[in-house]
């Protein structure tokens, strides 16, 4: 008999041990450090007890580290705003976990209820703010550690020249 069951063909791939992936300890992958987010933030009792709120600066956390990697934990009164920076050589997960917040770029304003998660590469310019009337909390995963964040003065990007031989 023929089927075009991958199932039937494969068998049941929990009955072969020896084809499974071990579950890895550390992300390695960008859908794997997204998906670590999101695991943080479904956990609540892993980081609502560490939170804290300062009117005058905004609060962070480191709440993890692992090979490589940092996971922070900030959080935004209103008004509060990281103003127009990168990460440097890091990449980066940004999910929001309570409250809204506002990302702005170079191509345009994102409004981020809770849930929403950002992902991004080296040299990345963002500004991150608390438009809102209530408090918000996020999480940040950063690979490789973060090292640096340089400021800008706006989020556009400015064109450079670039040295090298002119032609016409």
């Amino acid at each position: 008999m023929n089927s075009d069951s991958d199932l039937q063909i494969a068998g049941d791939i929990l009955e072969v041990p020896h084809l499974l992936q071990p579950p890895r300890e550390h992300p390695a992958t960008v859908a794997e450090f997204a998906g670590l987010a999101r695991s943080i933030a479904a956990d609540r009792s892993r980081w609502e007890h560490l939170v804290e709120y300062d009117a005058t600066s905004r609060w962070y956390h480191r709440l993890r580290t692992g090979p490589g990697y940092e996971v922070w934990l900030l959080s935004w009164v209103p008004g509060q705003g990281s103003g127009p920076h990168d990460h440097g050589r890091s990449s980066g997960v940004l999910t929001v976990l309570d409250g809204t917040l506002t990302e702005r770029t170079e191509r345009g304003t994102r409004v981020l209820t809770a849930g929403a998660q950002r992902v991004f590469a080296p040299g990345y310019v963002h500004e991150v703010v608390n438009d809102a009337l209530e408090p918000a909390v996020s999480l940040h995963i950063y690979y490789p550690g973060l090292t640096e964040m340089t400021a800008h003065t706006s989020v556009r990007c400015e064109a450079r020249a670039v040295p090298g031989p002119v032609t016409a």
